[in-house]
C-alpha cells in the first residue's frame, strides 16, 4: 500500500538530491476565497522555484497524501468543497475513508518527514490560544516540533495567541526557536513581538547546518525559525493589539470555540483591517517560502 505520493518533479528533485520545500495546503482551503487562494498557491510556488527550489505542496486527496501537486491538482483543491483541516489526529482517518483534507502544520510536518523533505514554510505556526489555563486550548504543531524533525519556517506564531506562553512551551518541549536577523521574534503580521528571541541566526547556512547537527546528536524534533515580515508589509504591533481584543471579544460573544477559533479571527481581523491583515499575510508566506529555499539548498551542500 502506497501511503506517500510525490509529484513527478517533486520526485525527479529528490532522486537527484535538489532542494525540496514542503508547503501547506489549509492556506488554499480554509485561508482565502477563490480565485484569490489559487493565484497565491501559484506564487508561493513559483517563489521557491526562483529561489532555487522545488515546492511540494500538500494535500490528502480521495485518501491519498500527495507531496507535491499538478496544477491541475492544486485547481482542484483551490476550488473544493468539504475539504477537511487536517492535524495529526484526524490524518489517518481521512485517508482511510478516502476523503480530501487539507493539511495544517502539524500534517505536513509528519507528511514532509515521510518524503524525506527537511524543510517547511508556512506563514504562522498554531501555538497556546488565550484563556488556555481555562480552555486547555494549545495547538497540535507545538508537540508536531518537538516530535518531527523537519525546519519550519514562518512569521512567529500567529499574533492572535498567547505568545508568552506559546515560547514557554515551546522550551519546554525542547524546540529551538530562532530569530533569523533580529534579536526578538516576529508577530506574524507585525516584526516585533516584544519578546527577546531564545536564538538568533543571521544565515541560512547556519540554519541548516544546526538541522543537520540535531540530527548527528540524536535530538528529536525540528527547529521553528521565525522569518519577520518585510518592512513595508506589516501592520505594527500597537495598531493591532485593539483589533485583536475586540475579536477575541467577538468571537467570546458569539461563543466560538475549538478548531473554529483562528478561522473566525483572522476573517474578523481581516474586516476589521480593511483586508490589509491579508495582504500581511501573503507578503510573510512569500518572505518566508524565500528563506525557506535558501535553508534547503544549504541542506543540500553539507549533503554533497
Amino acid at each position: 500500500m502506497t501511503i506517500v505520493v510525490p509529484s513527478p518533479a517533486v520526485q525527479a528533485a529528490l532522486d537527484a538530491g535538489k532542494p525540496v520545500v514542503a508547503l501547506e495546503s489549509t492556506i488554499i482551503t480554509h485561508g482565502m476565497p477563490w480565485p484569490q487562494n489559487l493565484e497565491v498557491a501559484r506564487k508561493v510556488e513559483e517563489t521557491v522555484r526562483s529561489a532555487g527550489a522545488e515546492p511540494a505542496t500538500i494535500a490528502v486527496i480521495n485518501g491519498t497524501l500527495h507531496v507535491g501537486l499538478t496544477d491541475e491538482q492544486l485547481q482542484e483543491l483551490a476550488q473544493a468543497r468539504g475539504v477537511a483541516k487536517l492535524s495529526r489526529a484526524d490524518m489517518a482517518v481521512c485517508m482511510a475513508q478516502g476523503r480530501t483534507g487539507a493539511t495544517t502544520v502539524a500534517a505536513t510536518m509528519i507528511a514532509a518527514k515521510l518524503a524525506g523533505i527537511s524543510v517547511f514554510a508556512t506563514g504562522g505556526i498554531g501555538g497556546v490560544h488565550k484563556g488556555a489555563e481555562n480552555s486547555f486550548d494549545i495547538s497540535a504543531d507545538l508537540q508536531e516540533l518537538s516530535h518531527t524533525a523537519v525546519t519550519v519556517v514562518a512569521a512567529g506564531a500567529k499574533a492572535i495567541l498567547d505568545l508568552p506562553k506559546t515560547l514557554e512551551v515551546l522550551e519546554t518541549l525542547g524546540v529551538p526557536v530562532i530569530a533569523f536577523g533580529q534579536d526578538q521574534v516576529p508577530a506574524f503580521w507585525s516584526r516585533e513581538a516584544g519578546l527577546r528571541a531564545p536564538l538568533r541566526m543571521d544565515r541560512a547556512q547556519d540554519i541548516a547546518k544546526s538541522h543537520i547537527m540535531r540530527g548527528k546528536l540524536g535530538l528529536p524534533g525540528g527547529q521553528l525559525v521565525t522569518n519577520p515580515i518585510p518592512k513595508d508589509a506589516e501592520i505594527p504591533r500597537e495598531t493591532l493589539a485593539p483589533i485583536i481584543a475586540k475579536a477575541t471579544q467577538d468571537a467570546e460573544n458569539h461563543g466560538i470555540s475549538g478548531k473554529d477559533v483562528t478561522p473566525y479571527l483572522l476573517q474578523r481581523i481581516f474586516e476589521l483591517t480593511d483586508g490589509l491583515s491579508l495582504e500581511a499575510n501573503i507578503a510573510l508566506v512569500l518572505n518566508n517560502a524565500r528563506l525557506a529555499a535558501e535553508i534547503a539548498q544549504e541542506m543540500c551542500n553539507f549533503d554533497a
